[in-house]
């Protein structure tokens, strides 16, 4: 293969390319993107493979109108399969106005068919399609052109050997009656409410690990003000202010320049720029009445729960896990079993659909002295019985 011939620059043959995948059970989709210096993600290549054919579009050439690729991800017919899907869905959402749809992640499917936490797809490759991939374009910079043919070759790559390893997870998936558990994985993944941040639920990403409701409502209001800023500006949310920043300003509610300047994490924010508009963001998040202040959350974020619960909660999960063959964060973190520990109601993912089933309801049950964990098989096997 020529890897330049498998670039695609101008809208015709864009669209003859995705005329000919419009009735095709799935294409492989991956994207190359700048993000280091810019809150938007700048994507520089779009490689999409169907069953016979693999390109790389390049969104960079001159007067290319990516509405035939937008059409194809906006046909239904079609099975969009990524790896690590997150980023690349919300580069499209922001590019092309929707997420395409419907989607299949492999790195969430190798999770359920119990390849471990988050892996990775040169990992995933490796076992299911018996490849090496070459990695030495891995930091190269997408943005400058002309591609060489090596870049071109590598990119390929991730979306040929993508169809090898989605049809061997869609066999394990149907195998193992697991599908189901996948379809609630990517109603998350397709919903655009998981991409929309509103400025004011800016504050829900940083662990503010407080229950001061007017502490919360001052961050409210300054995570909000940092969104907005980098938004405008164009820049990294951290570039503007680094949460750790965001927390002490928080704390102690700046009144003036001075205060920021006293600060040990925030004096840059006492600059010309944005000192006014921090001190307003505090100001208005301390004044908040404690009826509109955020909800603190329903556990302590602070500290864990019982020590021994938490350990056994964290016992169960391993077991259930290793019996059922599924990677542990794909049904609790850490924080979930902390959350669990503190409080039977915690509004946490194990706590729900089919996380609740393998896990959440015999995590009560064990919380609440119901079920018990012994050793067996002269201590070679780790069980659970009810009590």
């Amino acid at each position: 293969m020529n890897p330049t011939a498998a670039l695609i620059s101008d809208t015709a043959t864009l669209a003859a390319f995705c005329e000919r995948h419009a009735s095709t059970e799935f294409v492989t989709v991956d994207t190359e993107f700048m993000r280091e210096t810019t809150f938007w993600a700048k994507l520089c290549l779009v490689q999409v493979a169907g069953p016979d054919e693999a390109v790389c579009i390049d969104p960079l050439a001159p007067g290319i109108d990516l509405a035939p690729l937008y059409k194809l991800f906006a046909n239904e017919k079609v099975l969009k399969v990524f790896h690590a899907a997150r980023q690349d869905l919300e580069i499209f959402l922001h590019e092309g106005g929707a997420l395409p749809k419907p989607v299949f992640d492999t790195q969430v499917a190798a999770m359920v068919c119990g390849f471990g936490d988050q892996v990775g797809y040169e990992t995933l490759v490796a076992k299911l399609a018996d490849a090496k991939l070459d990695k030495s374009q891995r930091f190269t910079d997408w943005s400058r052109r002309p591609l060489s043919d090596r870049q071109v070759e590598y990119a390929l790559s991730d979306v040929t050997h993508l169809r090898k390893a989605y049809t061997s997870l869609q066999k394990r998936l149907e195998k193992t009656s697991r599908a189901s558990w996948l379809v609630e994985e990517m109603a998350i993944l397709t919903t655009e409410k998981t991409y929309r941040i509103e400025p004011q639920d800016a504050w829900r990403r940083i662990k503010a690990r407080t229950r001061s409701g007017r502490m919360l409502a001052v961050l409210r209001e300054l995570a909000s003000w940092r969104e907005e800023t980098a938004r405008s500006l164009d820049w990294p949310r951290q570039r503007v202010a680094k949460d750790d920043a965001l927390l002490e300003l928080a704390a102690h509610a700046p009144t003036s320049i001075e205060d920021l300047k006293r600060s040990r994490l925030a004096k840059q924010l006492a600059s010309d720029r944005f000192a006014n508009a921090v001190i307003a963001a505090a100001q208005k998040g301390a004044a908040t009445s404690e009826a509109d202040w955020p909800d603190v959350p329903d556990f302590d974020p602070a500290s864990q729960g019982p020590r021994a619960v938490v350990e056994l909660l964290r016992l169960l999960l391993k077991i259930k896990c290793e019996h059922n063959n599924v990677a542990p964060r794909l049904i609790a973190t850490s924080e979930d079993i902390d959350a669990i520990a503190q409080n039977d109601a915690a509004d946490v993912p194990a706590m729900h659909g089919w996380r609740r089933e393998l896990f959440g309801e015999d995590a009560l049950k064990l919380k609440h002295g119901k079920l018990a964990v012994a050793l067996s098989d002269g201590g070679k096997k780790i069980e659970i019985f009810p009590r």
